[in-house]
């Protein structure tokens, strides 16, 4: 690249970043670390509001930053080679914090981020593909970076960005429209058509090389039509139209690491009982999966019972499901420690499925020998006692959730 055209695109991406003013603090934020001798990396979906965290974080430490994404058409010819220039720009800033978008798309830029660190650089680093990342930290960076997640609004952050009140008509509103920050300013519906597509196509067909660009969009559109039903893997070829099992784990792996979905196992204390068995599969947004699905009247329950998967995700990635001949119980968390969560979901407790609910729920804990689970509904609050268990049915739009 020519230095006059890197200083160009410099200047008109911090001129973007500078018009943004409403930016809903993140309830991450707190937890941010100001450690000079490491790389901050925020990982996440995109769109989910990043690049904006690492702002009103740079802005928390009152250190004015040098920016620069590199998710832009104008750096396509961006090289290894051309770091020196990007030096140069950085030094007639003056500034010592660097915010790097979307850094895996930057050759090389493990390496770089560590020179910087040892230059004595504040780096603060965002990135969209798992894989990618955890992949190149393993080199230059290991031991020297500290990596949190985000995801789109949370429905607390939610409540506060529209200034609405916990209740169950701002739950089925935020079932509706999910978390992504820019849709929710905008309402149009295109805007998460479009941030589909740039995964699929920019983040994994054409980083990955994929030429069956067909049979990746199919698979997606099924999956998201299925959320929150077990799928196999191995019945998922003949319908896709995918002639190679392998091929079909990978397109898997692919979406599980631009954060779009998440396979989650059966609870087995064997590693290989879990791969064998059927996976639960979850949207990373409620928003995302109303708009890819085929079907014009989501399951409400499924719907409800990814908006509680969503939420336990972000706190933690040990999750399972739980499956045995006495029932099934739809999340375990924490399962290896010394109180597992065992949480059952459903729209309500009826005459039809309050046996069926509890009965599951009751199963998994008399497995993981445990006095207390939940049941988590659209609307319904109550306390079941059975032989010295505790079912706390808790209304999913609810602080005490948030809590669990």
């Amino acid at each position: 690249m020519q230095l006059t055209d890197l200083r160009e695109v410099i200047r008109a991406q911090q001129a973007q970043v500078a018009q943004r003013t409403t930016e809903l603090p993140r309830d991450i934020l707190p937890d941010l670390p100001d450690i000079q001798t490491y790389a901050l990396i925020i990982t996440g979906i995109r769109r989910c509001g990043k690049s904006t965290l690492l702002r009103q974080f740079a802005r928390k430490l009152r250190s004015k930053y040098f920016y620069l994404n590199f998710d832009d058409l104008r750096l396509a010819d961006f090289t290894a080679r051309d770091f020196p220039l990007l030096d140069s720009l950085i030094l007639e800033s003056g500034v010592k914090t660097l915010l790097l978008d979307e850094i895996q798309m930057a050759p090389r830029w493990e390496a770089y981020a560590r020179q910087k660190l040892d230059e004595g650089f504040q780096v603060l680093l965002t990135g969209s593909n798992a894989a990618l990342l955890s992949r190149e930290l393993g080199t230059k960076l290991t031991g020297r970076h500290i990596t949190k997640e985000l995801f789109p609004f949370s429905y607390r952050e939610f409540l506060r960005f529209a200034g609405r009140q916990a209740g169950v008509k701002s739950l089925e509103q935020y079932l509706q429209t999910g978390g992504f920050p820019e849709y929710l300013k905008t309402k149009r519906p295109e805007m998460l058509n479009q941030l589909q597509q740039d995964i699929l196509y920019r983040d994994i067909a054409v980083r990955y090389g994929l030429r069956d660009v067909a049979s990746l969009k199919r698979l997606f559109v099924y999956l998201v039509s299925n959320a929150a039903h077990l799928v196999s893997p191995s019945k998922l070829t003949s319908v896709i139209g995918l002639r190679s099992h392998t091929t079909l784990l990978e397109y898997l792996s692919y979406f599980e690491e631009a954060y779009l979905l998440q396979l989650v196992p059966r609870f087995a204390w064997s590693v290989k009982k879990q791969n064998l068995a059927p996976k639960k599969l979850y949207v990373s947004d409620t928003g995302l999966l109303r708009s890819g699905s085929v079907s014009f009247t989501p399951d409400q329950g499924g719907l409800l019972e990814n908006f509680v998967f969503n939420e336990l995700r972000r706190r933690t990635r040990d999750i399972f499901y739980f499956a045995d001949k006495t029932g099934e119980c739809d999340f375990i968390v924490d399962p290896h420690g010394k109180n597992p969560l065992c949480a059952q979901v459903c729209l309500g407790l009826t005459l039809d499925n309050r046996d069926r609910e509890i009965s599951g729920l009751l199963a998994a804990l008399d497995f993981f020998k445990s006095k207390r689970g939940v049941i988590i509904t659209k609307d319904t609050r109550d306390v079941i006692l059975r032989a010295g268990q505790r079912i706390e049915v808790v209304p999913a739009w609810d602080k005490q959730l948030f809590a669990l």
